[in-house]
């Protein structure tokens, strides 16, 4: 009998593993966004396309959480600079992807920040 209660145990832990990652895989955010580009104007960011390119979510997000206004929010509280996150981690990838030759977004301010 006990031994059936823990093999029970074990399969109702693991199901319910498989079950939550199925639906944090599933969750992957809004396929477009809007980030507040402050005066510049509005950031247009195509979420689902840097997700199929750069795969890893944390390149982006090791600064700030995968909550919606979580990028403004680090920035309210002080955590992150204003431009920090487009400077060294949008722009740096951008440049160094162009001069490596490959396929890349905006490399200038303007060609983001939309008014």
């Amino acid at each position: 009998m006990k031994k059936t209660s823990a093999a029970l145990f074990i399969c109702t832990v693991i199901l319910t593993a498989l079950a939550l990652t199925a639906a944090f895989a599933k969750n992957m955010g809004a396929d477009q966004i809007v980030i507040n580009g402050g005066s510049s104007g509005k950031v247009p960011f195509p979420h689902h396309l840097h997700q199929q390119v750069i795969e890893d979510c944390m390149v982006c997000h090791k600064d700030f959480s995968q909550q919606a206004g979580s990028l403004d929010a680090a920035k309210k509280s002080g955590d992150l600079k204003s431009k920090q996150v487009m400077n060294k981690t949008c722009l740096k990838c951008h440049r160094s992807m162009k001069k490596a030759k490959q396929k890349t977004g905006p490399t200038s301010c303007k060609q983001c920040h939309k008014k």
